[in-house]
């Protein structure tokens, strides 16, 4: 098999279990937080990390959030089973950069991970990251180029994968829909927070031997999963949530 053919079977593979990332991520996390010194973190910068941290994922959820509150139906949006585009997406946040829901991913997880307070454990995900979401993105790119040829390749040229250019900034057809986002988004935003709860829980038991159910990060853990089912219900048993032209 030609390795151009190996990277885009591999990404194809990849993009279908790439929600399996929180999971490797909490694996991952245990070992780096457990030979952490948390007790030589002085308090100032465990707040001013987490103060970081929190910011980081609320970036990451807000890029997520404008992409998919401004992507019509018919495009390469939040698919998770295989390549989907009906039409080409080049304006809005497209026209700054080509894969903004990724980038959305990296900062909400890079977040999580700079919680941790280490700084090994950043650079190996933020490593990970990108060998792993550089064989999604390939494979993204070569179907999109197979569908739409010539006109993606003169878009392609000009817009960077991964680091917005706002100089090229052209204003999308359809206007933001906070709908959208509630209706696609709610389990994300659940699982970051779960995610910081989770770290926040494992250092308590790191620095105190012991486990306290009842932290802040419990608390807006209960709040969040009611917020989701709440949601869940709307999304699956009415109409509210529903737009024309909308994913």
């Amino acid at each position: 098999m030609a390795l151009l053919h190996s990277f885009e079977r591999s990404g194809n593979t990849l993009f279908k279990h790439r929600g399996q990332i929180p999971i490797v991520l909490f694996l991952l996390a245990i070992p780096f937080m457990f030979f952490t010194p948390y007790d030589q973190i002085s308090e100032s910068w465990r707040i001013g990390l987490t103060v970081f941290s929190v910011f980081l994922s609320l970036i990451g959820f807000a890029i997520r959030g404008y992409a998919i509150g401004t992507t019509p139906k018919g495009t390469s949006g939040r698919n998770t089973q295989e390549q989907v585009a009906e039409t080409l997406n080049n304006t809005g946040i497209y026209s700054l950069i080509r894969h903004p829901l990724y980038l959305g991913n990296y900062l909400m997880w890079i977040g999580i991970v700079v919680f941790t307070f280490n700084i090994y454990f950043v650079i190996i995900v933020s490593l990970l990251f990108w060998l792993y979401y550089e064989r999604i993105m390939f494979a993204e790119e070569r179907f999109l180029e197979r569908k739409f040829g010539e006109s993606y390749l003169s878009w392609s040229i000009k817009i960077p994968a991964f680091i917005p250019n706002f100089k090229n900034y052209i204003k999308g057809a359809i206007s933001f829909s906070f709908k959208s986002v509630l209706r696609r988004e709610y389990s994300g935003i659940l699982a970051m927070v779960v995610s910081f709860a989770f770290v926040d829980h494992l250092r308590y038991y790191i620095l105190t031997g012991q486990f306290d159910p009842w932290r802040v990060s419990s608390y807006t853990v209960i709040a969040m999963v009611v917020i989701a089912i709440f949601l869940r219900t709307l999304k699956h048993n009415t109409r509210l949530l529903n737009e024309e032209g909308r994913w």
